[in-house]
């Protein structure tokens, strides 16, 4: 039998460190000790110190990046574990010169540097734009929606919390009386000492929701509508997710194509990204145009392509208007695809499973309605035929066909409860089956860019934008484990987002840069 030496990494050994050894040439923190000490105008932060004449030195801000960037791009996020790692880690003792700051300088300079991170985000683009990184030839735009530092509960409208208020005030006044009956007789103590806790739990809820709604009105999306505001953080925003509804921003980047860069950064505070097209191009632009003057009319030059989460035709209009050359996918771009007309039968499939579903849970909608084009006949979900009322419609400046349900096969329908919004009151059920946008004198910025994507041309170009903007989200979410933001307020939460993107394109450099190799 083989007989081996004995190890065991539980032990400690002291010996020498020269720090300056521990930055291997070829790896990421090397590239990021090189950016940060010869590429990056650290003096944008100088402002923030007034201690020349009197004060303790201060940590110097190139220590306090280094360290924090270089966590970021291991997924610690936590300012109490970066400190901890500056104390027992030996690369970020190498990085930060054995200085070991507080966590509590860590988090004050993360939260409080949100102005100061564009201009290192642009230093660092700027290297990579000198490298050769940035084609300039493709922009891709989309969003990743992560949770932010608030909760769910504290958000609602006015009206919902309203309706918290009044439950908040009869669950604190039934524990006072109840305290009033046990203080006439003998009550025990370890039990009133619970309700008495429960009580000033509910007193300090009260107290936040209303403190908010004397101070705030309903919140207004971009769209001008009323949305849910949150007590924590009114910046963020209830959005839905594949892994369900989170309160957290949405982090939008412009990517370029050459070596998936990302060009410009933005967080919002946003459920619907359809008017965030607009201000990421702008950004895009004054990033380049920052780092290169010759280069500010790169969106004359410059491809950009979105997916249909960004389509409208305000934005349709604002591309052709501004002569940037745009490819955006809508909501039925897939369905005209020739290679995805074989999926029907799966969608009928899918059609019959949401049916069933919603047969138990809510109300029948359109798409419990059977429509056969072909002949124009509809058929409700208990099997009774609709007739047409009258020809095509319009409807909102869209074509429709639209039916009603007979009186009397209405009235008497055992799914009556579950397709009518007031069963009491309403005769029958409509519904309408929209055909596309009506015909007009002018045709709209929208069939303009379904003509220019549906080309081959258009359908190739758009083909990109799936391997040019994605794997940037997923490096900085599944493999740095940057999957969340710990800030509250859009300002602070731009500029966390800004230093996550930062860190992908230090990686870049590290990885790409013929310098850095």
């Amino acid at each position: 039998m083989a007989h081996y030496k004995d190890f065991s990494r539980r032990q400690t050994k002291f010996i020498p460190v020269a720090f300056d050894e521990q930055i291997i040439p070829g790896t990421f923190e090397h590239a990021l000790d090189h950016l940060i000490d010869h590429c990056v105008d650290i003096s944008v932060f100088e402002n923030r110190f007034q201690n020349d004449d009197t004060g303790a030195p201060a940590y110097h801000p190139k220590i306090l990046l280094k360290i924090i960037l270089f966590a970021y791009s291991r997924g610690v996020i936590s300012s109490r574990r970066i400190a901890a790692l500056c104390e027992n880690n030996v690369v970020f003792m190498a990085l930060s010169g054995d200085s070991r700051p507080h966590f509590t300088t860590i988090a004050a300079f993360v939260s409080r540097c949100e102005d100061k991170v564009i201009a290192v985000f642009r230093d660092i683009l700027l290297v990579c734009d000198q490298e050769g990184l940035i084609g300039k030839d493709l922009f891709a735009i989309d969003g990743v929606k992560m949770p932010s530092n608030a909760s769910k509960e504290w958000s609602g409208t006015r009206q919902k919390f309203e309706r918290k208020l009044t439950k908040l005030e009869a669950a604190i006044e039934s524990i006072v009386a109840k305290h009033r009956r046990e203080d006439l007789g003998k009550a025990d103590d370890a039990i009133q000492e619970k309700e008495r806790k429960r009580l000033e739990k509910l007193t300090r809820k009260y107290d936040k929701i209303k403190t908010f709604m004397a101070n705030n009105d309903d919140k207004r999306s971009l769209a001008g509508n009323v949305v849910q505001s949150n007590i924590t953080d009114n910046d963020s925003a209830k959005m839905s997710t594949s892994h369900g509804v989170i309160q957290g921003y949405d982090g939008v980047a412009a990517v370029d194509a050459k070596h998936q860069v990302v060009v410009g950064a933005e967080a919002f505070g946003e459920a619907q990204e359809n008017y965030l097209l607009k201000p990421m191009i702008e950004t895009a632009h004054n990033n380049i145009e920052a780092i290169d003057k010759e280069g500010g009319e790169v969106l004359k030059t410059t491809r950009v392509v979105a997916d249909a989460g960004f389509h409208s035709e305000a934005n349709m209009q604002h591309l052709f208007e501004e002569d940037i050359d745009g490819y955006v996918a809508d909501t039925h771009f897939r369905k005209r695809d020739e290679r995805f007309q074989d999926q029907k039968p799966y969608k009928e499939k899918a059609r019959r499973q949401r049916q069933k579903k919603s047969a138990a849970t809510k109300r029948f909608t359109v798409e419990d309605f059977v429509y056969d084009a072909n002949n124009k006949v509809c058929t409700c979900p208990a099997g009774k035929r609709l007739y047409s009322k009258g020809g095509i419609t319009t409807i909102r400046g869209f074509e429709a066909i639209r039916f009603k349900a007979r009186k009397s096969a209405c009235s008497v329908c055992h799914l009556r409860s579950q397709c009518l919004k007031y069963p009491d009151r309403t005769e029958s059920r409509q519904v309408a089956f929209f055909l596309g946008r009506a015909k007009t004198g002018r045709e709209s910025y929208t069939d303009k860019m379904k003509r220019k994507i549906d080309s081959a041309y258009g359908r190739f170009i758009y083909g990109q934008r799936l391997g040019t903007v994605e794997p940037v989200f997923a490096n900085i979410c599944s493999n740095k484990g940057m999957n969340r933001f710990t800030l509250r307020g859009k300002i602070k939460v731009t500029g966390q987002w800004l230093l996550y993107c930062i860190v992908h394109n230090i990686e870049k450099i590290a990885n790409y840069a013929p310098s850095f190799a």
